[in-house]
C-alpha cells in the first residue's frame, strides 16, 4: 500500500546510498576472498560461489544491501516497493542483527581474521547490522507491525536451515560449527538450532514493541 512506504528525502537517500554502498563494497570483497582462496586451492570457482550464497550472513547482507539500494530512487517496481515495505524493513532488521549478535557470541572467538578478511568480517557481521537498524529506526515508517508478521519472518531462518541440512548432508559441510551434524549429532545440532530460532523471535519481539512503542508516541 503506497502509505505505507518510504516517504523519500534528501536525508534518507544520502544514508541510504551510503549504506548501500557499503554494503556492496562488504560482498565484494568476501566474495573475492573465498573466489581468490579456491582458485590458489584449484578448487571449482562455480563451487565458490555456491558456497558464498550459502552462508545465511551473506544471504541477509544482500537483502540489506539490496533495501538500501531501493530506497536511493523513487522507482516504483515490484521489486522497489516490496524492499521499501515497512514489514519487510523490519524483517531484514531482525535477520541482521541475528547475524551479528549469533556471530559474536559463538563464532568470533574461533578465528582471528586480518587484512582484507578481518575489514570484510567485521563490516558483515557489525557495520552493516548497525548501518540498517539506524534505517529502520530513522526512516522506516512505524505502527504497522503485529505478531502475525513476525511468524512470517520466521519462515526466513527455518528455510534456511532445512537448506543447509540438505546441503550438509549431500557436502558434509554445514558451514557453521554449532550446525555441523557430522561432527556434533543431530541432537546438539538441532537443539543449537532451536536456540538461534529462539534468538530471532526475541529480536523480531523487541522490533514489533519498538515499532508499536514509537507509533503511540506518535
Amino acid at each position: 500500500m503506497p502509505s505505507q512506504m518510504l516517504q523519500l528525502t534528501r536525508g534518507l537517500q544520502r544514508y541510504a546510498a551510503v549504506g548501500a554502498l557499503l554494503g556492496w563494497f562488504a560482498l565484494a570483497v568476501q566474495l573475492y576472498l573465498i573466489l581468490w582462496g579456491r582458485w590458489i586451492d584449484q578448487a571449482s570457482v562455480v563451487g565458490g560461489l555456491v558456497r558464498f550464497f550459502s552462508f545465511f550472513t551473506i544471504v541477509t547482507n544482500t537483502l540489506v544491501a539490496v533495501a538500501l539500494t531501493c530506497a536511493v530512487t523513487d522507482r516504483q517496481s515490484a521489486v522497489h516497493r516490496f524492499f521499501r515495505s515497512p514489514v519487510v524493513c523490519a524483517g531484514i532488521t531482525t535477520s541482521i542483527l541475528l547475524v551479528s549478535i549469533a556471530y559474536n557470541v559463538l563464532l568470533r572467538h574461533l578465528w582471528s581474521p586480518e587484512g582484507w578478511q578481518r575489514l570484510a568480517d567485521e563490516l558483515l557481521h557489525d557495520v552493516m547490522p548497525l548501518v540498517f537498524l539506524g534505517y529502520w529506526w530513522l526512516f522506516v515508517r512505524k505502527g504497522v507491525l503485529g505478531l502475525k508478521h513476525l511468524l512470517a519472518w520466521m519462515l526466513y531462518p527455518m528455510l534456511y536451515f532445512g537448506y543447509l541440512l540438505v546441503r550438509g548432508n549431500l557436502l558434509g559441510d554445514y558451514l557453521y560449527p554449532f550446525l555441523d551434524i557430522g561432527t556434533i549429532g543431530i541432537k546438539s545440532a538441532l537443539i543449537n538450532a532451536f536456540g538461534v530460532l529462539a534468538g530471532f523471535v526475541g529480536i523480531g519481539l523487541v522490533i514489533v514493541w519498538i515499532d508499536r512503542f514509537r507509533a503511540s508516541k506518535r
